[in-house]
């Protein structure tokens, strides 16, 4: 097939300042998924992408590094004053709030959007479930949608089509993350899941936490995966109108469909072998789907 001859652009992207390495480095090692999205991007684009990852990297693992809630919440603060820092022209020495300065003097990021994705994440802190689907979907919207929007705004993509796809492409995405994370969570005594579906389908938490799977989980893994493809639907129901320049901002969609897809395939069982690991061809398929103009 010609499709297996495609290459993906595997080469490392140059950096221009020690600081830009560090963030490639960082995404490359811990957002692995959205570091080969960033090889599809025009050259001088990456480094502010890798800075907007890092940036997401550093706010996402807030509640993984802190023994209590008010830590985080004072390492959360830390990062709005970084903003505000950002704002008033101020220099940072830290290696991801500087080349994140410059990403938006260079490309006029809405810092209101940055500090959304912070807000958001006061919500791990609480340590409790989505009271439902509209809530996790919100929360998926304000970690992730958000973050799409600011790509968008680094690739110089302003176009409503373009904008609305990123929503529903970045809900998708965290929607896929998170279920594929459920192992990790509640190794951490951490849910995601929505609390009505769970009661409803009978879910025992104790035992989701002693890190058994059972079917009322599988069938609330099914719901939340279908609300994904749901959303994945109504990205790529505007792929006519979304600009080729907004590609490598929803490449994710890519590979929320195929984490799906296993999803599906292990009986909607998040504890299901393999499915920890990384996708096989994650970078296959998205070279196929770019050179497709497609997302």
């Amino acid at each position: 097939m010609f499709a297996a001859r495609v290459k993906p652009p595997i080469v490392e992207p140059p950096m221009a300042a020690p600081n830009l390495t560090y963030c490639a480095e960082q995404v490359r090692r811990f957002d692995p998924d959205r570091y080969l999205t960033v090889l599809f991007a025009p050259t001088a684009r990456r480094p502010s992408l890798f800075a907007l990852y890092a940036f997401n990297l550093e706010i996402a693992k807030t509640a993984e590094v802190v023994s209590e809630a008010p830590l985080g919440l004072l390492r959360l603060q830390w990062w709005r004053d970084i903003l505000e820092a950002i704002e008033a022209g101020q220099e940072s020495r830290h290696e991801v709030a500087e080349p994140l300065a410059e990403a938006v003097r260079r490309h006029g990021l809405d810092t209101a959007l940055l500090g959304r994705l912070i807000d958001a994440r006061e919500f791990d802190l609480e340590r409790r479930a989505p009271d439902d689907l509209a809530a996790l979907e919100a929360y998926a919207e304000e970690t992730s949608a958000d973050l799409v929007h600011l790509a968008l705004q680094i690739l110089g993509v302003d176009a409503a089509p373009a904008w609305t796809a990123g929503r529903h492409a970045g809900i998708a995405g965290a929607l896929a993350g998170l279920l594929r994370a459920v192992p990790f969570h509640a190794a951490a005594k951490r849910l995601y899941l929505p609390r009505d579906l769970s009661e409803a389908a009978g879910l025992r938490i104790g035992d989701l936490f002693e890190l058994r799977s059972s079917p009322p989980l599988c069938r609330v893994a099914e719901r939340v995966a279908a609300c994904a493809r749901e959303h994945l639907r109504a990205a790529r129901a505007l792929s006519g109108q979304v600009p080729k320049a907004a590609r490598p901002a929803l490449l994710g969609a890519i590979l929320a469909e195929q984490a799906l897809a296993r999803l599906a395939r292990a009986g909607y069982d998040p504890f299901a072998d393999g499915l920890r690991d990384p996708a096989p061809g994650r970078a296959w398929r998205l070279a196929w789907a770019a050179m497709r103009g497609r997302y």
